[in-house]
């Protein structure tokens, strides 16, 4: 019997879970190590954050769903990797240390046959001098946007009572990733207080590391839209003053205190931007996983980055910008060194921006970095599951089955506002994730695979997509028909 071993259970590990305990059924063992007791359908936490949702309806327990699926669960974080085992110890094992199931404290060395790292993020709310300080709200997790929601309730009275208020949302450093979150966490505070009569009393600001609208750490892109090709760049801009909402680009905040940002901007200047609430994406570093060889030796900075994030089978060599290829990117997301590690979602390091790189006359790097969330993450996972699966099956050694950004597409739905007859959505499609410009010269995606719209009928697309991908991830009847 050969153990797989997933470290998380976000979107890219519960996908990669799910599907190997159903191809590997009782033959094989599959371990989630997760310090979650809940799964977070994340895309939803916005509605949250506004109070159009409950915590209860973005969240349900793992523990039963993977007694179900025949998936042995430990809340437990991972905190190192002895890939060749040790003196004591005679096959590759994690450590990991109990978070909770009564045995909070406690540590293991979980042996493994085959490990998928999908961790996914931390959240530096750190690199940002008063980030971490309870002067902002996070919608990064459903208990922190449990507690926005209520921010916003107390500006809203405010607002009621006659008092002015500034919003600033947008991202909390120069190498912030999720400009997406905050995209659509902007527009649905600028909607709520529309609903709430109180829009006349609030200046809401854009506040972001991205060098124009629509930048979204994609280094932009041109779609189709309404019979027309248009660049995000436009819709983002139109998008904004259609809601008067206000933009500070290019920048890095580098200090946030009470109810005022200090940040550089890509020009070298300085700025000030003051607030009576604040939502700011943190940039992601890797959890801080440590590696040791069979001596007892760190080899962490041979299995990761320097950011934290695993590395796998793409070109990490530095190069120009113009230099970069969509080659670069990872295609089976396996470890070089180590042939039965393999990482997915945030969890694998890129080669590189997709954004082009700039910073500051003073060397602020202050640029998007990739996303790697939602439906690519869910993508990696089952192909990395299945590759795995055929590998402990005999099937090959070698992984069978890749899930490269650069010839991958997505689509996304970003929430405008939350309503059944009012609400709105940006529904777009991009191919690839990765631009490619020797293939599509111009766009560098296939003009006919990147398309947007937005209005009520995306907003009943994004509110359907909630309870069908909730419904998924619970492995509930004809799961496997819904896609990634």
């Amino acid at each position: 019997m050969a153990r797989l071993v997933i470290l998380g259970a976000g979107v890219s590990g519960h996908t990669a879970a799910s599907f190997a305990a159903k191809w590997l059924g009782n033959e094989h063992e599959v371990v989630v190590v997760t310090p979650n007791s809940k799964w977070n359908w994340i895309p939803s936490n916005i509605w949250v954050g506004v109070g159009e949702m409950s915590k209860e309806e973005v969240t349900f327990d793992l523990a039963p769903v993977y007694e179900k699926a025949g998936v042995t669960y430990k809340q437990a974080k991972a905190v190192s990797i002895n890939p060749e085992g040790s003196d004591t110890i005679d096959a590759p094992f994690v450590t990991i240390e109990y978070m909770g199931q009564g045995k909070e404290g406690e540590s293991e060395e979980l042996a493994y046959d085959y490990l998928i790292n999908a961790t996914g993020p931390k959240l530096n709310f750190g690199a940002t001098p008063g980030l971490d300080e309870g002067h902002t709200v996070s919608v990064c997790t459903a208990d922190h946007a449990v507690h926005a929601a209520q921010e916003l309730q107390q500006c809203i009275e405010k607002m009621r009572a006659g008092e002015e208020q500034t919003f600033l949302i947008g991202t909390g450093h120069g190498m912030c990733t999720c400009q997406g979150a905050a995209f659509e966490y902007i527009f649905n505070i600028e909607h709520t207080l529309q609903e709430a009569g109180v829009r006349d009393k609030a200046k809401i600001i854009w506040i972001s590391n991205e060098s124009f609208l629509g930048d979204f750490g994609m280094g932009g892109l041109h779609f189709k839209m309404g019979g027309y090709v248009t660049s995000s760049k436009v819709f983002a801009e139109s998008l904004y003053a259609e809601r008067g909402i206000d933009w500070i680009l290019g920048t890095h905040v580098n200090k946030v205190e009470a109810g005022k940002v200090t940040f550089e901007s890509l020009d070298g200047s300085t700025g000030e931007q003051e607030f009576d609430f604040s939502m700011l994406i943190p940039p992601f570093a890797g959890v801080g996983l440590k590696a040791y060889n069979k001596a007892g030796e760190d080899i962490t900075g041979d299995i990761f980055a320097p950011n934290g994030f695993m590395k796998v089978d793409a070109d990490y060599t530095p190069k120009p910008y113009e230099e970069w290829k969509p080659q670069d990117w990872p295609s089976t997301l396996q470890n070089p060194t180590y042939s039965n590690m393999f990482a997915v979602g945030i969890a694998f390091a890129p080669p590189h921006l997709i954004s082009k790189p700039m910073s500051s006359p003073n060397g602020t790097p202050i640029n998007p970095t990739p996303p790697r969330t939602g439906m690519p993450s869910a993508m990696m996972g089952k192909a990395v599951a299945r590759s795995v699966c055929d590998m402990i099956q005999g099937v090959s050694e070698t992984p069978t089955h890749t899930a490269n950004m650069s010839k991958m597409g997505a689509a996304c739905v970003a929430s405008a506002g939350k309503g059944l007859f009012n609400g709105t959505a940006a529904a777009m499609t991009v191919y690839p994730i990765i631009p490619d410009f020797e293939k599509y010269p111009g766009t560098g995606r296939d003009i006919n695979g990147t398309t947007g719209e937005i209005g009520l009928a995306a907003h009943w697309v994004k509110h359907l997509l909630h309870y069908a991908f909730i419904w998924k991830a619970q492995l509930k009847p004809g799961w496997t028909l819904i896609p990634e």
